[in-house]
């Protein structure tokens, strides 16, 4: 007897998702002043619990990029040069990194990142948030990996309180999701605290329907 083909499942072309468990029905367009690049580690490109691509399909001023290592000029190319459109300006911006300071820093050799100046921080518009998507030891590698991003102003988030990512486990409370995280680096920056609401609301039912798969 001849076995039957394997038939592979059909996925969405948006989210790259199975269709069966598409989430494009989550997504929630959000302006933003502040523009938004993830780099995303190659094992969280296939995982199912994660949030970057609901981030990115709701930012509109946002670019996922997929890696671990990346050439020295390629990078720098993503950090400044202007994003695909729809970008609303097409003038470079200034990078930001969304990752803590550390005492695991002077452990690894790693430079002390300079400070963002102050000038910058009243003018969101002219940022780029740089955001590490991967556990906090895959983030660390590409952090160590990667001394471009070793060179970037940082930013802490503040005041986070209690992560919604049911779906994942955390060593911390404050742990966040990549979606979270980015929100609340983007109402820290741009000072609104209403406008990432919706795309919260939304993450929540993302991992209410992810939970439910269980």
């Amino acid at each position: 007897m001849t076995a039957a083909p394997h038939t592979k499942r059909p996925h969405c072309a948006c989210c790259l998702r199975a269709q069966s468990a598409c989430i494009c029905h989550w997504v929630v367009p959000t302006p933003h002043l502040v523009e938004v690049l993830i780099l995303q580690h190659p094992m969280e490109e296939s995982h199912a619990k994660g949030s970057a691509r609901l981030l990115h399909l709701s930012l509109p001023h946002s670019r996922l990029v997929t890696g671990e290592v990346f050439a020295p000029q390629a990078l720098q190319a993503l950090l400044t040069d202007p994003l695909p459109h729809p970008a609303p300006t097409r003038q470079a911006r200034h990078p930001v990194l969304l990752y803590p300071q550390t005492p695991q820093d002077q452990a690894m050799g790693l430079p002390a990142p300079p400070r963002l100046p102050p000038e910058l921080l009243r003018e969101p518009s002219q940022l780029r948030l740089i955001v590490l998507d991967g556990t906090w030891r895959k983030s660390r590698k590409m952090l160590y990996r990667n001394p471009l991003l070793q060179s970037l102003p940082r930013l802490s988030l503040q005041d986070t309180g209690t992560s919604r990512y049911l779906i994942r486990q955390a060593h911390r409370p404050d742990q966040l999701s990549t979606l979270e995280a980015t929100c609340a680096a983007l109402t820290q920056l741009e000072g609104c605290t209403e406008r990432y609401a919706p795309l919260l609301a939304a993450f929540d039912n993302f991992v209410s329907q992810q939970l439910a798969y269980r």
